[in-house]
C-alpha cells in the first residue's frame, strides 16, 4: 500500500488540503449552530443534511453526499455544548498531530477514505432495505441518522494511539492514562456497539472505521510497529534487558533502560546521543525510548520507536 500511496502522492499530492482538521472542526461548529437553530425554531434542519440514499436517488438531493459531514460528533443525541467544545479541541489536536506525523497527503487519504467508505456503506444498506421491503422502506424510518462522523472521529483517535501508544493524556483533566489503554477501551466499545446493534447499525459502524482497518492492517510498516507491543515481543525485550544488565541493580531498584541503537550505558552527562528527526525527543526525555537509523532515508536520520515506521522517507534526488 505504501508504494501505491507514494505514486499517488507524486501525481496528486499537490492538491491535498493542508490543516484539514481545521476545516473539519469548522464544519462541526456550523453543524452545532444548525442543531441549536433547529432546537430553537422547532424545525428539523439537520434532517435535510443526513446521508439518506433514498432522497439522494429519488429526489436528487445530491447535497446530502457532503452535507452529512456537518453533523458533528453525536449531535443527534443532544449532547451539551461544553462536551462538544472539548471533543472538537481534542480531535483538532489529534488530527493536527497525525498530519504532522504522516504528512498532509496521507492524512487526507485517511479522512476522505473514511468518508467515502461511509457513503458506500449507506448505499449498501439502502440496497439491502430496498430488496427486503421495497422502495417504500423509507416509511419505516430513515437510515441517515445512523451515519455520522462519530466513528470516523474515533478512527482518528485509534490512529493516533497506534502512532503514540505511550503518550499520556489527562482523562477528565485528572487521571493520566496512556493512549494505548484508551484505544483498547475505545476498541471494546466499538465491538460492543457492533454486537448489540442491528444489521443496519453494524454496517454503519463497520463502514465508518473500515478506513482504520485498511490503512493500518495492509501497511507492513505499521504491522511491524504494532508487533513491538505484542506479548511475545515484550517478553523478548525483558529477556534482552536482563541479559545486558538493563533490568534492576543489585539492590533491586529499577534502573533506566539504555536507548536502543547503542549498547552504551545510560547517558549521565546530560548530553543526548540519540534524537528523533521527527519529534525531537531524546533518551534524556524518556530513557525507555528506542532509536534506530532508517535505511531507506538518504542520509543519517535517526527516529524514535514511534516514528521509525511512520515517518516520510527523506529523498535527496
Amino acid at each position: 500500500m505504501n508504494n501505491w500511496l507514494n505514486k499517488l502522492e507524486r501525481k496528486i499530492g499537490k492538491y491535498a488540503i493542508k490543516n484539514l482538521s481545521r476545516y473539519l472542526i469548522g464544519a462541526y461548529a456550523i453543524g452545532y449552530l444548525l442543531y441549536f437553530l433547529s432546537y430553537a425554531t422547532g424545525t428539523n434542519v439537520l434532517g435535510y443534511l443526513t446521508l439518506e440514499p433514498y432522497f439522494i436517488i429519488h429526489n436528487l438531493q445530491l447535497w446530502r453526499l457532503i452535507s452529512w459531514v456537518l453533523i458533528p460528533y453525536n449531535s443527534l443525541s443532544g449532547l451539551g455544548i461544553i462536551f462538544a467544545i472539548i471533543m472538537m479541541i481534542l480531535y483538532y489536536q489529534l488530527g493536527t498531530a497525525l498530519e504532522r506525523t504522516w504528512g498532509t497527503f496521507r492524512f487526507n487519504v485517511y479522512i476522505f477514505g473514511g468518508m467515502i467508505l461511509t457513503v458506500i456503506g449507506a448505499f449498501i444498506l439502502h440496497a439491502i432495505y430496498t430488496a427486503l421491503y421495497g422502495p417504500g422502506y423509507i416509511m419505516l424510518g430513515p437510515i441517515g441518522n445512523m451515519f455520522s462522523t462519530s466513528y470516523i472521529n474515533q478512527s482518528i483517535f485509534l490512529a493516533f494511539a497506534v502512532c503514540y501508544p505511550n503518550m499520556e493524556v489527562m482523562l477528565y483533566f485528572i487521571l493520566p492514562v496512556k493512549m494505548k489503554w484508551m484505544a483498547i477501551f475505545y476498541g471494546i466499545l466499538i465491538v460492543v456497539d457492533i454486537i448489540v446493534s442491528g444489521w443496519a447499525g453494524r454496517i454503519a459502524i463497520i463502514a465508518s472505521i473500515l478506513n482504520f482497518v485498511i490503512f493500518f492492517f495492509t501497511n507492513s510498516q505499521i504491522r511491524d510497529t504494532m508487533r513491538r507491543f505484542s506479548p511475545k515481543e515484550m517478553r523478548r525485550k525483558q529477556v534482552y534487558r536482563a541479559a545486558t544488565g538493563q533490568g534492576t541493580n543489585a539492590g533491586g531498584a529499577s534502573r533506566p533502560h539504555a536507548a536502543r541503537g547503542s549498547l552504551h550505558p545510560q547517558n549521565t552527562a546530560g548530553v543526548a546521543k540519540h534524537k528523533c528527526a521527527v519529534c525531537g525527543r531524546t533518551e534524556l526525555d524518556d530513557p525507555s525510548l528506542e532509536f534506530r537509523f532508517c535505511s531507506k532515508c538518504e542520509g543519517n536520520f535517526e527516529y524514535c520507536q514511534d516514528h521509525l515506521f511512520t515517518h516520510q522517507h527523506v529523498k535527496r534526488s
